[in-house]
C-alpha cells in the first residue's frame, strides 16, 4: 500500500487486535465518535487484516466496536473539510482506499462474524457486508444512512447489499436510509441470528469456537466457493467445486477427517 496509507508511529492503535486459540478478535476502538471510519482507523483496520492474513494461527475473526455502536459510518467531518479545501480528489482516493480495506476482510481465507451492537450505519452498514456471518444484539439498528445527507455509497454497499437481501429489501435501505431494527433484518436475511445485548459477544466466541474447530484449508476453499458463485451460472458454479475438490481430496484435512469419521473421534486438522 502507498506511503501515505501507513500507519502514523507512535499513535495510540484505533483497532484492537487480541487473538484467543483460533480467533482474532478485532475491535474498533473509537467509542467517543463511535467507531466513526477515520483515515487513521482505516490504516489500523488494514494493518490488523494484513497481520490475520499472515497468522498461522487464526481459523476465524470476531470484529466488534467499542463502547455503545459497532461503527457509525464514515467520518462526514473530514469529507467536509476536504471539500470545503477543494480537495476532492483527495477525498475520491480516501474513498477508494476504504473499498480496498473492505475488499481486503471480506477475502480473508477465514470466515469473519461481525458481532454489532448499536449503530451500524453507513460505511458500518458496508463493513458488515465484508462479514461472512452477522450477529447483532437485540438493541442494534443498522441501515445505509447515505441519502439522508445527500451522500451516495461509496464502500460497496450497493455492490454487496443487493447480493445479500433481496432487491427490494435493498432498495428500501438505500432510498429511505431508514435505521432497522436486527430483527428486521434477520427477517430480511442480512442478520443470521439476534441475542441480548449482554450476550453478544460471548455468542460470538461460540460460534467462532465452532468454527475454529474444522479444517481451515477447507473453510478457506468453500468461503471462495461462495464468493465466485455469486457470478457464475449454477453449472458453472458446481463445476468449479469439482475442480477445487480435485486438489482438496490430497490434502492432509481431508484424509484426517476420513479417519477421524471411521475410528468416530473428533478430528484434529492442522490447515495441511
Amino acid at each position: 500500500m502507498a506511503s501515505e496509507h501507513t500507519a502514523k508511529p507512535g499513535a495510540r492503535p484505533l483497532v484492537k487486535v487480541e487473538i484467543r486459540e483460533h480467533t482474532a478478535w478485532l475491535t474498533l476502538d473509537r467509542p467517543d465518535s463511535l467507531n466513526a471510519l477515520s483515515g487513521d482507523m482505516l490504516r489500523d483496520l488494514d494493518g490488523a487484516v494484513r497481520q490475520i492474513r499472515e497468522s498461522e494461527r487464526v481459523r476465524c475473526v470476531i470484529l466488534s466496536g467499542a463502547g455503545k455502536a459497532f461503527c457509525a459510518g464514515g467520518d462526514l467531518r473530514g469529507f467536509k473539510a476536504d471539500v470545503d479545501a477543494g480537495a476532492t480528489q483527495e477525498l475520491i482516493e480516501k474513498l477508494d482506499y476504504a473499498q480496498q480495506v473492505f475488499d481486503a476482510i471480506e477475502t480473508l481465507p477465514m470466515p469473519v462474524i461481525a458481532a454489532v451492537q448499536g449503530y451500524a450505519i453507513a460505511g458500518g452498514l458496508e463493513l458488515l457486508l465484508c462479514c461472512d456471518l452477522v450477529l447483532a444484539g437485540a438493541s442494534a439498528r443498522i441501515g445505509d444512512g447515505h441519502a439522508r445527507y445527500g451522500i451516495i455509497p461509496a464502500g460497496g454497499c450497493s455492490a454487496r447489499l443487493p447480493r445479500k437481501i433481496a432487491a427490494n429489501h435493498a432498495n428500501f435501505m438505500l432510498l429511505t436510509a431508514e435505521l432497522l431494527s436486527a430483527t428486521t433484518l434477520a427477517h430480511w436475511g442480512l442478520v443470521n441470528e439476534v441475542v441480548a445485548d449482554e450476550a453478544l459477544l460471548e455468542r460470538a466466541g461460540q460460534i467462532a469456537q465452532q468454527i475454529a474447530a474444522h479444517s481451515p484449508l477447507g473453510l478457506g476453499i468453500i468461503k471462495k466457493l461462495l464468493r465466485n458463485g455469486r457470478d457464475a451460472s449454477q453449472a458453472q458454479a458446481a463445476q468449479a467445486e469439482i475442480q477445487a475438490f480435485r486438489s482438496y481430496a490430497h490434502s492432509q484435512d481431508f484424509a484426517e477427517g476420513l479417519a477421524a469419521f471411521a475410528q468416530k473421534r473428533q478430528p484434529t486438522f492442522k490447515g495441511a
